[in-house]
């Protein structure tokens, strides 16, 4: 049976169990459309998904919430939860009536409800005649996870907005919005959820709740230690949510997130259903974001751009309404932008490339991002960014006219690093939009790059000037085949140091998207795209 090849053997083989009435109690049994996914084949990499109906006795059955708190140091987090929180009222509700234990487990938060009935019923709990004795600590993985990489990057707290949060505990108790019954069960204790169940003896748990990948998965009331101590138990998918940060390794965003969380749990924990089976209601889904979302593409190894650039995101384009996620080669790989098929759904790709031949999937997905005709911006190297000089390793692709052809430069080199530029209006520029708040002159500590001569279909901004050479174009934008385009020559390390060019790049950027340069949300006076 593939439901027990992964891995999961001794975890999963209620899972093929037929319901039995007599067990049911007086309560109708659980429907649970579960899902898994299993190994294609033995010892195969790639996983298939199986879903399996399944009936539950609720009687047998506690749905635990796992730290739906009132607060969080996120406020992206916190945004979240209160989206999430009057959904999962209504599924709670609908389990409790079909006569399952209802489990609160908002942790650290127990003296909010010393005294209440709910508390009392976990306290008083009396202790398993086998309890586990891993059952009160945090669990960080269990054997099935020993051969798998974990699907996200959480070293930074996993908090996706911008300018970053504060941290520290402002949670004081469960989010008021899912109702906490006499009847039902207030805990953050391994121990005595573990002893409670026991109690009553229910085998089989669902989980609810936040944050998927840290406390859904490890509290010592968690799926890890359910599951590895015996319980039947599976997660309500759709009522989760993670905490990742879009800007780091995958880069996919904040939702795609948790959704590799979920799958990565379907193939090595338990499985997973939606909240339809409780409720009998459409799946939950978090409303739609509609800020507009950048993408970012860097592989540069000179430029320090996937330091700049996150930088810049957070403190200029992020506060003022914009969503980024970057591609980010690892140096140690640089011909893989691991993420590329971000674009597929990107408002505005950001370029920032030095000499890379991406996989041909992620070629391709570059390509039709171009093709579709959306906005793009290009700093300093994106003038060469996919131009290997013919090197391209086998299954990869480069773009030698992805300059004369998408940004509408001519980039032939540039002058010696020791000649600084200095940066002065284009001719028939004053005025531009671009233009708003940046003051001029100013020198750039980076090389000049040599740019011209332009295509004729662009429109000059700033150029640059060093000693005894012509002047070159170091920003210009053009409209000439349905996307707006910007790209500044500019983008040293000390160039992000300059407030000028800083406000030049934010304009740039917002000004591609149709927004107002300004960093808000109303349309520019040459918009072209939607505000929605």
């Amino acid at each position: 049976m593939h439901w027990i090849r992964h891995g999961l053997i001794g975890l999963m083989t209620w899972a093929i169990a037929p319901f039995s009435a007599s067990a049911a109690g007086h309560g109708e049994p659980l429907v649970l459309h579960m899902r898994v996914r299993v190994p294609a084949a033995e010892g195969d990499s790639t996983f298939a998904v199986e879903e399996r109906v399944v009936e539950w006795s609720p009687r047998q059955t506690a749905l635990i919430i796992c730290d739906m708190w009132d607060q969080h140091w996120c406020a992206g987090a916190a945004r979240r939860v209160r989206e999430l929180a009057p959904v999962m009222n209504q599924a709670v509700a609908a389990a409790r009536e079909k006569g399952v234990l209802i489990i609160h487990a908002p942790s650290s938060c127990m003296d909010a409800y010393q005294g209440h009935p709910a508390r009392r019923r976990a306290q008083s709990a009396p202790r398993a005649a086998h309890l586990p004795a891993g059952i009160g600590q945090w669990c960080r993985s269990i054997p099935a996870e020993e051969t798998a990489v974990y699907p996200i990057d959480q070293s930074d707290g996993g908090c996706d907005d911008g300018p970053p949060c504060d941290q520290g505990s402002p949670w004081r108790s469960q989010i008021a919005a899912i109702e906490i019954r006499d009847e039902d069960a207030v805990s953050d204790s391994g121990e005595e959820i573990w002893n409670l169940l026991e109690s009553q003896g229910i085998s089989q748990v669902l989980m609810m709740g936040v944050h998927t990948n840290m406390c859904v998965l490890g509290r010592p009331f968690g799926l890890r230690n359910l599951a590895r101590y015996g319980k039947s138990v599976v997660l309500v998918r759709d009522l989760t949510d993670t905490m990742y940060n879009s800007r780091c390794w995958p880069y996919v965003s904040h939702h795609e997130g948790t959704n590799r969380i979920v799958e990565h749990i379907e193939k090595y924990v338990c499985p997973t259903i939606l909240s339809t089976d409780l409720t009998g209601k459409t799946a939950f889904a978090f409303a739609p974001e509609h800020r507009p979302r950048a993408v970012f593409l860097v592989g540069d190894d000179e430029y320090e751009t996937a330091r700049t650039l996150p930088a810049f995101a957070r403190s200029e384009l992020e506060p003022r309404g914009l969503r980024c996620t970057f591609v980010i080669a690892d140096p140690a790989v640089p011909h893989e932008f691991p993420g590329a098929e971000a674009l597929a759904d990107a408002d505005l790709m950001v370029v920032s490339v030095r000499r890379r031949a991406p996989a041909d999937a992620q070629m391709a997905a570059i390509r039709r991002y171009v093709a579709s005709t959306r906005p793009v911006v290009g700093i300093r190297t994106a003038s060469h960014a996919f131009d290997v000089r013919g090197r391209a390793p086998a299954g990869h692709a480069e773009w030698p006219g992805f300059d004369p052809e998408v940004l509408g430069g001519h980039y032939t080199g540039h002058h010696a690093n020791g000649l600084h530029p200095t940066i002065t209006l284009a001719a028939g520029a004053l005025g531009h939009p671009i233009l708003t708040g940046v003051e001029v002159p100013f020198l750039s500590p980076g090389s000049l790059y040599k740019t011209g001569p332009l295509a004729a279909w662009t429109e000059p901004l700033l150029m640059g000037a060093v000693p005894g050479h012509p002047a070159e174009p170091v920003a210009w934008v053009h409209e000439a085949k349905g996307a707006r385009v910007f790209y500044t020559s500019l983008g040293h390390p000390g160039d992000f140091d300059n407030a000028s060019f800083r406000r030049l790049l934010r304009n740039g950027v917002f000004w591609a998207l149709g927004r107002d340069p300004a960093g808000g949300n109303a349309p520019s006076s040459r918009e072209r795209f939607s505000d929605s």
